[in-house]
């Protein structure tokens, strides 16, 4: 099986190449990959995009103009569903598989295509074997450079150059996708809060959120929005409880993806941790602030959002563990209202990214 090969030229194709993306995964993994398909047909406007996705993300997937087809994966299911996948995948014809989440799952449903090109990964960058089922593969990267910069690496590998305005494909979205207590008349501009991750270590402390509420909601410019998903409802129902603020608006557990989307393109500004809600924040053109710990912001800070991380001094930052285990005052503790509300500031003063 072929490891390495070189680039491809887009006169490789047909302008009507159709085209599987296989991407799955978390949910700021597939949000920054939604911005190939503009690529793609950009290069190739006749071309057929169709994105292989599970059950948890597809609103998004479905909402995108250039995406023409959606399969789902519906992994709970488990052998069944990979049963159900590959009937379904053999009904198709692929000219192109971009296998963009490099494990043995995603590798063997890029093989089960049956697309002459399937391109992953470099053999190194892969894991669990994911190489081996993809018989294109991309130059070496650095795990160091950030992650929109790897999945931009497939549209070159394809030949098209990559564009400097690229396209989430959320322009459609509207205050019509706004839950109805935010098209209320008269609702003042707001901040969205993400309360909580989908990681506990990188989760910020209940008192940093208070001081940090109190704080904007003092300033009387801003009112504040709550967000997150059912996990967080507990924390957020207490902040908003202990506040009591008219001004501010709990939607934590509330809201489907799409009308959190929509929450997000509304607001003024988003803060929060290193979360799939603030790459979709920075997806629809809305500055994020970034509580960064155990993860690496110049890995995956959002899109455009690198300048408003904030990160504590701590040794123990960096460390990519779920669950912390650090004895003493650890990376997200360290982090204050103090040293957000400058960052938040700067995000406001900057506006919208596009």
């Amino acid at each position: 099986m072929e490891k390495m090969a070189s680039n491809l030229s887009p006169d490789s194709f047909p302008p009507e190449a159709s085209v599987l993306i296989i991407l799955m995964g978390s949910l700021g993994d597939l949000v920054r990959g939604l911005c190939l398909p503009g690529h793609i047909k950009r290069q190739w406007p006749a071309a057929t995009v169709t994105w292989l996705v599970e059950p948890s993300w597809r609103t998004l997937v479905d909402f995108h103009p250039l995406i023409d087809n959606v399969i789902v994966f519906d992994r709970p299911r488990g052998l069944a569903a990979v049963r159900d996948l590959h009937g379904e995948l053999k009904g198709r014809s692929f000219d192109i598989t971009l296998d963009l989440q490099r494990h043995f799952k995603s590798g063997l449903f890029s093989f089960l295509s049956g697309a002459p090109f399937r391109i992953g990964v470099h053999p190194r960058n892969a894991k669990e074997f994911n190489w081996v089922f993809n018989n294109r593969h991309l130059a070496h990267f650095s795990d160091k450079q950030p992650k929109l910069d790897h999945y931009l690496k497939f549209i070159e590998y394809l030949g098209i150059r990559p564009s400097n305005a690229p396209d989430f494909g959320f322009a459609a979205l509207n205050d019509d996708h706004l839950p109805p207590s935010l098209q209320a008349p008269r609702r003042p501009a707001y901040i969205a809060v993400v309360m909580g991750s989908s990681w506990a270590s990188k989760d910020w402390t209940y008192e940093g959120y208070r001081d940090l509420v109190e704080r904007i909601l003092g300033n009387g410019t801003h009112g504040v929005v709550l967000v997150g998903d059912a996990s967080q409802q507990k924390p957020a129902d207490r902040l908003e409880k202990a506040l009591g603020s008219e001004r501010l608006l709990n939607l934590t557990g509330r809201t489907s993806l799409l009308e959190l989307t929509a929450v997000l393109k509304k607001s003024a500004a988003c803060v929060g941790p290193d979360s799939g809600p603030g790459h979709l924040a920075a997806a629809v053109g809305t500055p994020y602030v970034a509580l960064f710990g155990p993860t690496e912001p110049d890995r995956v800070a959002p899109y455009r959002c690198r300048p408003w991380v904030v990160q504590a001094n701590q040794e123990c930052i960096g460390c990519y563990k779920k669950s912390c285990t650090f004895k003493g005052v650890n990376c997200m503790e360290a982090i204050t209202a103090d040293m957000v509300m400058p960052k938040l500031d700067q995000a406001l003063a900057a506006g919208r990214l596009f």
